[in-house]
């Protein structure tokens, strides 16, 4: 059997890879490759996946999400980029080839496009940006609850059709809800919890121990630049409102990015750089950067993602994925808007609703030391957010689940060719 997985950005590459290594288990697979349709494929290409047909970053970094950005990623070529990965993926399913789409609509497309068999991995989606448990969230509109789900009736039309051999949601609210429609929905947990360990304490450290205070600037350049110029007045905000306390910043950069920028942006507001961090600081980043101003320390690397999310007690993020993996650690996040393009006051008030209360939302960077001592002080708060992480992420493991679930469920009948 040979599959090939499409995905279309950041996120949606870190989920599809974590897939792609569970499947490579299965000794029936005789090929897997990818085809990133937004951006160049780094993760892949970090983790020897061969990437097939031609990819491309676009002006927008995929994230054209109006008129004039839609128009720049035209002008970049998008059309021809389109075209290519469309007859990439026709050419994949004419030689007998599985189809697995991770992410939206798009990648959900290509694969019905192609006439022959897919999976679909929906990570953009979940009922909780529209209700919870019990009933509408408040902020929900008439047109949305009359639409029945947060997959719009074409996206369902798509879900159901003979070629799709699965469906695969992120939470089991999704996969309630979806089930009304008749379509083949698989409740197997998030994979963008997999690789994490799960066991979150819903308390602060004492007084005499470092805040441990993750820093998330986003995926997308030059956006994330932006960000970390808000973040770093939220981090200021912290200092003026814990003075005496001890704060430790794991600022936890995409290894694509130059570093040199957010260097210069903390030499700027007067932070110094050090040659050493603190030795009982398990960072496996020989290359990591300190910088100190006071009682405050910030850490930049790029090759210890997953120990900053471990390690931190509490996030300041503007970022999505990212967001959503320390949200289910259960720990609390204090978000603010950006000038986007994708991280703009909608997206912060529709991340919001995604994880609920783990998520802080406030006007402006300055608001951030305030909030914190908030929250520091409410000890049933913090049992409330470790309790909601995990019950809108679920636990660890679901690449696995899904990766057996592909092969002897979905995929374990012999190839059909389609027409869509």
């Amino acid at each position: 059997m040979e599959i090939l997985v499409i995905s279309n950005g950041h996120g949606e590459d870190v989920i599809a890879l974590s897939i792609i290594e569970a499947l490579k288990m299965f000794p029936n697979l005789s090929k897997i490759s990818a085809l990133p349709l937004v951006g160049t494929g780094y993760v892949y290409e970090k983790a020897n996946i061969p990437i097939i047909g031609t990819v491309k970053t676009m002006p927008s970094g995929g994230f054209n999400q109006n008129i004039n950005q839609l128009w720049r990623d035209v002008n970049g070529g998008l059309l021809s980029l389109t075209y290519h990965q469309y007859r990439t993926i026709k050419q994949w399913v004419k030689k007998g080839g599985k189809i697995l789409a991770v992410g939206d609509i798009l990648p959900l497309l290509f694969a019905w496009l192609s006439g022959g068999e897919f999976a679909f991995v929906g990570t953009a989606k979940s009922e909780y940006y529209l209700r919870d448990e019990s009933e509408w969230l408040t902020s929900t509109p008439l047109v949305e609850r009359w639409l029945g789900s947060m997959y719009y009736p074409w996206e369902r039309w798509l879900m159901t059709r003979l070629a799709c051999r699965g469906v695969f949601v992120r939470d089991s609210l999704t996969a309630q809800i979806l089930r009304r429609w008749s379509i083949s929905v698989y409740d197997l947990g998030n994979p963008m919890m997999d690789h994490f360990i799960v066991n979150p304490s819903p308390t602060f450290p004492s007084d005499s121990e470092p805040l441990i205070i993750l820093l998330l600037p986003g995926s997308r350049m030059p956006e994330a630049q932006h960000n970390w110029q808000l973040i770093l007045q939220g981090v200021q905000s912290l200092r003026e409102a814990l003075s005496e306390r001890s704060l430790l910043c794991l600022a936890a950069i995409t290894p694509s990015f130059n570093t040199v920028p957010f260097q210069e942006d903390l030499s700027d507001q007067g932070w110094t750089k050090t040659v050493n961090y603190p030795e009982n600081l398990a960072i496996a980043d020989p290359q990591a950067i300190s910088f100190t101003q006071g009682h405050a320390t910030v850490i930049l690397t790029q090759q210890a993602y997953q120990t900053c999310l471990q390690l931190a007690h509490v996030g300041l993020a503007m970022a999505g994925t990212a967001t959503e993996q320390f949200v289910g650690l259960g720990k609390p996040v204090i978000t603010f808007p950006g000038n986007g393009p994708q991280f703009t006051r909608k997206f912060a008030q529709d991340q919001t609703r995604l994880l609920g209360c783990s998520v802080i939302l406030v006007d402006t960077p300055q608001q951030v030391g305030n909030s914190l001592t908030q929250l520091m002080s409410d000890a049933q708060q913090l049992q409330t957010i470790t309790k909601n992480g995990q019950q809108r992420l679920g636990l660890p493991g679901a690449a696995e689940r899904i990766a057996h679930c592909l092969m002897n469920e979905c995929f374990s009948g012999e190839t059909r060719h389609l027409q869509p």
